[in-house]
């Protein structure tokens, strides 16, 4: 019966459009099985390679401090090797260091104390005169850079005095105070307020002018102005002029240590060229350098934390 059906003109005209219904529903269902086979054909797909650790980024960061410390390790040992007055090798020098640090804080005397004791003293003195200096030299600098008659007034003479080696004025301590140890911190003070005022200046003068004119429209105090404007726009650059003025600090306290003498790291650094062991001296060297890399660090790290960048949108 259904052979006889597709025989007559009529049912053929009526069977073709069916057949085509039936074709394009048959594409239909092709294309949709491929589309629901191809995303897990594609999920089955194995991923690409990737390391699980950055070994590119590690040697980037590792391998250039090595080299460097290794040149400098490398020199060392040439000027130890053609040198003809005895100076220590490396190897003899790090002997030497495992002695001192093995007791860095026995004491035997005001004048026969460990390294730990010497640094901890420099540090002190270090921390006294910075620590007057920010007293007096931040908000001189905020005064100086908040008022323009001020700023003409004391430009000059922070002109005149800021190029002074520190170690001039450690006579006129020791004139002053009568004393070694406050001449000493009197030096530290001197040489570290500079970039403290001028940084902490330069940041009040930076503020933007739109700020302080908000400020005048909202009528506001001058010290809600310091409080709530300067102090938080001027905070980055206060906290670069503390991080230079401890490293000058750490730098002036050695040399004056030297002269004044006491209990220091710089006095132990004369002491011990007084009793002609240059490896203590070289001991001595690295471990000012070390502490002043650990002051540096700590203050980076915290003017970060009070740094904020702009976002980009």
């Amino acid at each position: 019966m259904v052979s006889a059906v597709f025989h007559s003109p009529l049912d053929k005209s009526v069977a073709a459009p069916l057949l085509q219904a039936r074709e394009v529903q048959l594409s239909v269902k092709t294309v949709a099985a491929n589309a629901s086979v191809a995303p897990a054909a594609v999920a089955e797909a194995p991923a690409p390679f990737k390391p699980s650790f950055d070994w590119r980024g590690l040697w980037l960061k590792v391998l250039p401090p090595v080299f460097g410390m290794g040149l400098l390790v490398g020199l060392w040992a040439l000027i130890s090797l053609k040198s003809t007055s005895g100076f220590p090798s490396p190897i003899e020098t790090f002997k030497q260091a495992i002695e001192v640090f093995s007791d860095p804080f026995y004491s035997k005397g005001p004048n026969d104390q460990g390294i730990g004791w010497n640094v901890l003293s420099s540090l002190k003195r270090v921390a006294m005169g910075f620590g007057l200096a920010a007293i007096v030299g931040i908000p001189a600098g905020f005064l100086i850079g908040r008022f323009t008659f001020l700023s003409r007034m004391f430009n000059p003479l922070i002109s005149l005095l800021r190029p002074v080696s520190p170690l001039a004025w450690l006579p006129i301590g020791l004139m002053v105070f009568k004393g070694a140890n406050p001449a000493a911190i009197w030096t530290i003070f001197i040489c570290s307020i500079w970039p403290m005022i001028i940084n902490t200046a330069v940041g009040v003068q930076r503020v933007p002018s739109d700020y302080m004119n908000v400020a005048r429209v909202l009528n506001l105090s001058e010290w809600k102005i310091v409080t709530k404007i300067l102090f938080p726009a001027v905070l980055p650059y206060m906290l670069t002029g503390v991080r230079l003025a401890v490293g000058t600090a750490w730098l002036v306290i050695v040399a004056a240590e030297m002269l004044t003498g006491g209990v220091g790291i710089g006095f132990w650094v004369w002491d011990e060229w007084n009793n002609l062991n240059v490896k203590n001296i070289i001991i001595a060297i690295f471990m000012i350098g070390i502490v002043g890399l650990v002051l540096e660090y700590a203050l980076i790290k915290l003017a970060t934390a009070f740094t904020f960048e702009e976002v980009k949108t």
